[in-house]
């Protein structure tokens, strides 16, 4: 079962979940994949509420956005779940289903494709509406040195896009 809530009344827990992490979830035609990210925003563009999501260059979900142009943020109510976290911050969707290997239950959305997660209770249902790649010339050096280091054969650095999302709906999972 779903209660809708306002997701600004949750974004003090979305923001100090994040330091911890908390799951994006993405479908592309049959595809469900989900990863761990700990950077995101939740705030106000254009006059829209948004959640603006970092994705690296590099990782499979960037790919299925693409696809998709719609995300679940999936936020955590307690602390014990660390391991699946983990997990899913560590292996790539193109290699396994995280979702499956985990034990994760999923839900429907009710407007977006991308499900929610019942483990990861409070959830935001999003649409891209813009994104922006990363420019590492604006960026100050040390913010460079510490999180774009040389990556895979050619060693470029593998850069973030921001994917700003319209939240166009937001619910708690509640267990029966």
């Amino acid at each position: 079962m779903k209660r809708k809530v306002e997701a600004f009344d949750y974004a003090g827990l979305i923001c100090k979940a994040l330091s911890k992490g908390v799951l994006l979830t993405t479908r592309s035609g049959d595809r469900v994949n989900t990863m761990t990210i700990g950077w995101g925003k939740i705030g106000i563009e254009w006059g829209k509420p948004v959640f603006i999501a970092y994705v690296r260059e590099s990782r499979y979900t960037k790919q299925l956005l693409e696809g998709s142009g719609e995300f679940t943020v999936n936020v955590p109510l307690t602390d014990d779940h660390r391991e699946i976290l983990g997990y899913c911050g560590t292996r790539s969707g193109r290699d396994t289903d995280k979702i499956r290997d985990k034990g994760l239950t999923i839900v429907d959305s009710d407007v977006v494709s991308a499900p929610g997660i019942v483990q990861f209770p409070l959830t935001l249902e999003c649409r891209v509406i813009y994104r922006q790649e990363q420019d590492i010339c604006q960026m100050p050096q040390d913010v460079i040195d510490r999180f774009y280091p040389p990556f895979g054969e050619k060693k470029a650095p593998d850069m973030h896009t921001a994917f700003y999302g319209e939240i166009v709906n937001a619910y708690l999972i509640e267990q029966d």
